[in-house]
C-alpha cells in the first residue's frame, strides 16, 4: 500500500475532491431529469384521462377567484354567453414555427355575469402585433363554447397594458377589465360547432416523454465518465512509478533529485558532443576553402592565340617581345 501514498499528495487530493464535485452534479441533474420525466408521464396520463371524458358546464369545473385543479387540465368544459369584443386582449409574442403572432383573448359573460376568459385562436403578426380593433371579431349574440381548461401563468409577463399582455392571468386580466372573472382559462375549441373564424386554433400539447429520460442517462454517463478517469489516471501514476525502480515503488526525495540530476547532465553531453561535431564540419569546410583557393593560377591577361599559318606565326612573333627586352 505504500506505493499507493501518493493519492494523499495536495495535488491528488484536490483532483478527488473535484471529480466527487463533478460525480454528484451529475447524479443530481441525472435524478432532476428523470424527475421531470416522471411529471411529463403524470400531466399526459392527466390530459388523455380528460380527453376521455364528457364536456362539462363550467361552472363545475371553474370559479371565480379559483385556482384551476390539476387534475382539470384539459379538460373540455361549455359555456354559453356573449363575447365582450370590446374587452379583448392581446397576447403577444406568440412565435410559432419561426413566425411571429398574437393570441386572442375575448371574455365571454356568462348568464350570471361572470365573464369566461377564452383565448380564441392565434394569428400572425409582426412583433409590435396588432390592436384588438385588427384581429377578426367573434360571433355576435349567444354563442356555446367548448374550450380546454388551462391554469393561470405566473409572473411579471402576466400584467395587463392597455389590453395587452405577454401571458394569460384572469386575476390579472380581471383586475384590468374590472370584471368579475372565472379562475383561469379556456383554450378554445368550438364556437357554435365550428373553429374560430380567420385565426388558427392553439396548439394542443405533445402526448410523449419527450427527451428527458436520455437527458437523464447522458448525466449520469458524464459522471461514471469522471469517476473511470479519476481511477485510471490514478492507475496509470501507480504504473510509472513502479517502473521507475523495477519492482520496488519509485524513489522520492534523494534518489529522485539525483535522477534528475543525472538527466541534466546527460542532455549536457549530448549538447557538448552535437557542438564539438559542429564545430569540427566547420573546420574543415574553411580548410577546403583554402585549398581550393590556391589551387586557382592568378588571371594575367587574355592572350591571342597561335595559329599555324605563315601570317599568323609573323604576326606574333611581331608582337612578341624577345627575351633582350629589345623591339
Amino acid at each position: 500500500m505504500r506505493s499507493w501514498r501518493f493519492l494523499l499528495s495536495r495535488r491528488w487530493a484536490s483532483f478527488a475532491l473535484v471529480v466527487a464535485v463533478l460525480c454528484s452534479a451529475a447524479w443530481w441533474l441525472g435524478e432532476w431529469q428523470f424527475g421531470r420525466l416522471a411529471d411529463r408521464k403524470d400531466s399526459n396520463a392527466v390530459v388523455r384521462a380528460n380527453e376521455e371524458r364528457p364536456p362539462a358546464p363550467v361552472a363545475e369545473v371553474l370559479a371565480p377567484g379559483r385556482a384551476v385543479a390539476d387534475d382539470d387540465e384539459w379538460r373540455v368544459v361549455t359555456a354559453t354567453g356573449s363575447y365582450d369584443t370590446a374587452d379583448t386582449v392581446i397576447v403577444r409574442y406568440r412565435t410559432r414555427d419561426g413566425s411571429s403572432g398574437i393570441d386572442v383573448v375575448v371574455p365571454l359573460v356568462t348568464a350570471d355575469g361572470t365573464a369566461l376568459l377564452v383565448d380564441r385562436g392565434w394569428m400572425p403578426t409582426d412583433n409590435r402585433g396588432a390592436g384588438p380593433d385588427d384581429v377578426p371579431a367573434p360571433p355576435e349574440g349567444h354563442v356555446t363554447v367548448q374550450g380546454w381548461v388551462r391554469a393561470d401563468a405566473e409572473g411579471d409577463s402576466t400584467s395587463v397594458d392597455d389590453h395587452s399582455t405577454r401571458a394569460i392571468s384572469s386575476k390579472q386580466i380581471g383586475t384590468a377589465l374590472d370584471r368579475t372573472v372565472y379562475g383561469g382559462f379556456v383554450v378554445l375549441k368550438s364556437e357554435d360547432g365550428q373553429p374560430a373564424a380567420d385565426l388558427e386554433p392553439v396548439e394542443l400539447p405533445e402526448l410523449n416523454n419527450g427527451p428527458h429520460f436520455f437527458y437523464g442517462l447522458q448525466w449520469w454517463f458524464f459522471g461514471v465518465l469522471a469517476a473511470f478517469g479519476f481511477f485510471y489516471l490514478a492507475f496509470d501514476e501507480w504504473r510509472s512509478r513502479q517502473r521507475g525502480d523495477g519492482s520496488a515503488p519509485a524513489a522520492t526525495g534523494p534518489a529522485r533529485s539525483q535522477r534528475r540530476a543525472t538527466k541534466a547532465a546527460h542532455k549536457q553531453a549530448v549538447r557538448a558532443a552535437y557542438e564539438r561535431a559542429w564545430e569540427e564540419e566547420r573546420r574543415q569546410r574553411e580548410r577546403a576553402q583554402a585549398q581550393s583557393a590556391r589551387s586557382i593560377p592568378p588571371s594575367t591577361g587574355t592572350i591571342a592565340p597561335e595559329t599555324n599559318d605563315a601570317a599568323g606565326e609573323s604576326t606574333n612573333a611581331a608582337t612578341r617581345p624577345n627575351s633582350s627586352g629589345t623591339p
